[in-house]
């Protein structure tokens, strides 16, 4: 106890003396505005505060001197940080460090050798036909059995219910079935807890803290010490570790071969003698991230920004093919130019992914002429790039699914240049899961468009929910998002 007060105090010392030396050294009002928090005072989420320190800057480009980060919005550093020079900005120790205990050495965590295999591998198994296949036929069974029934009962009862527990609970059910052939049934009508659910969003939250801390020495003394949120962090982290390797101990006994779901043929490609099990877990908790908590943040902002703009939901169902409420086909989806619009705007203003990190191998120098020192972090900021009016124009901040249009016959959709919009990441990183999570959330979007008005309500039952993102890995709605559910009188 005397040794771990003592280390517990002089960490404490060293980070007050860094604190004090950062202080004196970087006086500057966006420093100090991190530190003391004041910009909250006029921005709702810290990404709104990035947004327009980035506006004001020339070049897209600021320093957080208080965090040794520098941040960008400026779509030349960013191909320049994901293509140009790759292999100058990985992941690097220190993000591996911070996500080490949750991710392990999944893909979203590794480097070098261990990130080029398992990519390989996971764009051989995204890649195939039949997954492909295998994941829309559940994504659309889960839409049609479980989703669609929640939202009817909600209508024909006059209930609110929270969308974002809803569009999480199906995400939930819907990656596990895809990832791992097993059914938790979350979205079942009584609405079970998931402990493994709970478990990977406080697992998650908790790791996000730790990036946002002034020094890394405060959350490696509480771990060491095992107290507060990193006692809370390896609390969850082991529900995390029993709950997978149950999955893992499940689908071997019920066997790998002739199975479509992406663990089984990871196993079986590899061999399963090949792998332990702790490599399993780490690939199936970066399933889990990957095609849980994404799809669901995007779901869950793009029906706040419906409820707010019911013509976009109306020209939605104008798109659709009309005489048949049956569930549409992957090919019918792949038509829906406008509806594809939809999403990517969404995405354009909320991705679901706010920003991401890179760590600088070597001293460099970005294309705005900005220097970055060897082992300084690097964060380019999706949610901030969204509202850059020098990448979108002076509408940059409004809601307009037109700007992906060619306008004309057919008003066919047009991407944007990948390093203007990162929202999947981009370059060599780019999402391999990208095609199968747009194809997920055109179904969800198209089924309940069709079928239903969404009216996004407040605690009390009235008015619209402004978005106040909690700490997290992906961007989720403090509060959810409280919504009342309306049968649409005269369907297409």
């Amino acid at each position: 106890m005397v040794f771990f007060a003592f280390a517990f105090l002089l960490t404490a010392l060293g980070a007050v003396l860094l604190l004090m030396r950062r202080w004196s050294w970087c006086s500057c009002h966006v420093c100090r505005a991190y530190l003391t928090g004041s910009w909250a005072k006029e921005f709702t989420n810290l990404g709104d505060w990035y947004a327009h320190l980035l506006r004001e800057s020339p070049t897209g480009t600021v320093h957080i001197h208080v965090l040794g980060c520098t941040v960008t919005a400026n779509p030349a550093n960013v191909e320049y940080m994901l293509k140009t020079n790759f292999d100058n900005f990985p992941k690097g120790k220190k993000f591996a460090e911070l996500l080490g205990d949750l991710l392990g050495g999944g893909i979203f965590n590794v480097d070098g050798d261990a990130w080029r295999h398992q990519r390989k591998m996971a764009s051989l198994e995204l890649g195939s036909v039949n997954v492909r296949s295998y994941a829309f036929k559940i994504i659309a069974e889960e839409i049609t059995t479980r989703l669609m029934p929640v939202l009817a009962d909600a209508a024909d009862k006059g209930t609110v219910i929270d969308l974002q527990d809803v569009f999480r609970r199906f995400a939930f059910d819907t990656i596990c079935k895809i990832s791992f052939g097993l059914d938790p049934g979350c979205l079942d009508p009584e609405m079970p807890v998931s402990k493994l659910a709970d478990a990977f969003d406080a697992a998650t939250r908790l790791c996000a803290m730790r990036g946002a801390a002034v020094s890394p020495m405060v959350w490696k003394m509480k771990r060491l010490l095992n107290i507060g949120s990193e006692r809370e962090l390896r609390k969850n982290i082991k529900i995390v570790d029993e709950l997978a390797a149950a999955m893992i101990q499940e689908r071997r006994a019920r066997g790998v071969s002739n199975s479509h779901d992406l663990l089984s043929r990871f196993m079986a490609s590899v061999g399963d003698d090949a792998v332990d099990d702790k490599y399993l877990r780490d690939i199936v908790v970066s399933f889990m991230l990957a095609g849980r908590d994404t799809v669901s943040s995007a779901l869950t902002t793009l029906f706040m920004l419906l409820s707010k703009n019911p013509e976009v939901a109306s020209a939605m169902r104008a798109e659709t093919p009309a005489g048949s409420e049956a569930p549409l086909t992957f090919e019918q989806l792949k038509g829906l130019h406008y509806t594809h619009a939809v999403l990517f705007e969404n995405m354009r203003l909320f991705p679901p992914v706010q920003f991401d990190s890179k760590f600088c191998a070597a001293a460099d120098v970005l294309p705005d002429g900005t220097y970055v020192s060897s082992g300084a972090r690097v964060m380019y900021h999706p949610y901030a790039m969204g509202r850059m009016p020098s990448i979108w124009g002076p509408d940059h901040h409004a809601f307009r699914p037109e700007r992906w249009l060619i306008t004309g016959p057919g008003s066919s959709f047009v991407p944007a240049n990948a390093y203007k919009y990162p929202v999947f990441q981009a370059g060599l990183r780019v999402c391999l899961g990208k095609e199968l999570a747009i194809a997920e959330m055109k179904a969800v979007a198209v089924a309940v468009v069709r079928a239903f008005d969404v009216e996004v309500v407040d605690r009390n039952g009235s008015g619209i929910c402004a978005p106040k993102f909690v700490s997290g890995l992906t961007a989720s709605i403090s509060g959810g998002l409280p919504a009342r559910i309306r049968r649409v009188r005269n369907l297409i």
